[in-house]
């Protein structure tokens, strides 16, 4: 028999620009930090949990064990393990999905789920020549041995170090790049874009004035609000932006407003069985009741922000639901063209039946159901940080409504999707 597993609540620190606030604070810095103010906010100091999944995109190879370091640093027990992930921008979903199939198959209680990232702290490494270089010195045997290893056929090229790149290995071509090729097979305007980037912008400043994010976002390093908000942004501002990636043909429409930029943060959220979460004296927000994930094949062709496209309907038809059968839509805005590109392809006869193998097309969604308190554009998108953000976010509006459905959609890089359902009864 399986067990419901419940969303109780979540936090994160402000997403903030590269190179900001948080530019020497890094992924560890900023999972103790989080995972900390969930501990404090649901009293679990000395608290040994079932399990932490915490996960991060960029990081140090010290950090190979992030989520294990960060528990022992956060307040809960030593005895409570962890586990470092990476999916790209699904991370935090995808270990949110871990936790809760562990709980709801008995092998755990209660566990943590989250994620970190930082495009200000990277590791930056030697050239490929210079690590082999390092290598054979390390190898040798003798002094002379290693000092002909280390000289031997030197250049100073060697020395160029290597920075984390953010192209696709396949490919060779950045995300914003194959953005604007979905962008031009879905006919996607650079007006619709900056609407909706400018929609997401407005949201979340209304958002954080009525109080929503009061206690989801805990302050740091100085911020109580995230470093990418930009309530006083018109569509005017965001038309004289030039084009981000494609800067030569004339035909680009992905811009620095209505595309996420580099961001820090981190993000958590704490997932518990109904009798923990009882004996405990804390409600349930909500369930995760389903999860999916999906690739496509975008070294031939398709988008590479299009899986989740194909994750979603595989999801509703696991739970027996149709897309209008929400209230709330958490559509991740790597890009505003991405998520419209979605919303047209469920719309599209020709591509629900062809590339989705459905006689009919999903359909439309209410716009008003969409991104209710904003998301990425507004927000900003720490890679691992994101999934996570987004649960919180809508495990507590199903909670003010008080019963109610929800879908997200995450891409992520590699040509991914993850989706997930949340439900309130």
């Amino acid at each position: 028999m399986t067990k419901r597993a419940a969303i109780l609540g979540g936090v994160r620190i402000p997403f903030c620009r590269n190179n900001t606030a948080y530019a020497d604070v890094g992924n560890f810095g900023m999972a103790v930090k989080t995972l900390g103010s969930l501990v404090e906010r649901y009293d679990l100091h000395g608290v040994e949990l079932g399990e932490v999944a915490f996960g991060a995109v960029i990081k140090l190879s010290s950090d190979w064990n992030l989520a294990r370091e960060a528990v022992l640093s956060s307040g809960l027990a030593p005895t409570t393990p962890g586990f470092t992930t990476a999916r790209a921008c699904g991370t935090s979903l995808d270990n949110v999905a871990l936790i809760a199939s562990k709980i709801a198959t008995g092998q755990i209680e209660v566990g943590i789920a989250g994620g970190s990232d930082t495009t200000s702290d990277v590791p930056i490494v030697y050239s490929r020549a210079m690590q082999q270089r390092l290598l054979a010195v390390n190898r040798a045997k003798d002094a002379g041995d290693k000092l002909k290893a280390a000289v031997s056929g030197f250049s100073l090229g060697e020395l160029k170090p290597s920075f984390p790149g953010v192209a696709e290995p396949r490919t060779g071509m950045s995300m914003g790049d194959h953005c604007e090729l979905m962008a031009r097979e879905w006919k996607i305007t650079r007006q619709e874009q900056d609407e909706l980037a400018l929609a997401s912008h407005l949201k979340a400043a209304a958002a954080y004035e009525r109080g929503f994010f009061k206690d989801l976002v805990v302050p740091f390093r100085g911020l109580d609000r995230d470093g990418f908000l930009r309530p006083d942004s018109t569509l005017d501002k965001l038309a004289v932006l030039k084009p981000a990636f494609d800067k030569t043909s004339g035909q680009g429409t992905l811009t620095a407003g209505n595309s996420t930029g580099l961001s820090d943060g981190a993000s958590a959220v704490l997932i518990a069985s109904e009798d923990w979460a009882a004996k405990r004296g804390l409600k349930p927000q909500a369930f995760l009741t389903y999860s999916q994930v999906a690739a496509v094949d975008f070294v031939h062709g398709e988008g590479l922000l299009m899986a989740p496209t194909v994750a979603v309907p595989r999801m509703l038809d696991m739970a027996g639901l149709t897309l209008q059968d929400f209230d709330y839509y958490e559509i991740h805005e790597a890009f505003a063209a991405q998520v419209l590109c979605t919303l047209r392809a469920w719309e599209d006869a020709d591509y629900c039946k062809h590339r989705l193998g459905r006689d009919q097309p999903l359909g439309k969604i209410d716009p008003a159901k969409l991104n209710v308190n904003g998301s990425s554009l507004a927000l900003g998108h720490p890679f691992a940080a994101t999934g996570s953000r987004i649960v919180a976010t809508l495990a507590k509006l199903l909670e003010e409504k008080g019963s109610g459905r929800g879908l997200i959609s995450i891409c992520t890089a590699g040509g991914m999707g993850v989706t997930a359902i949340l439900e309130r009864p």
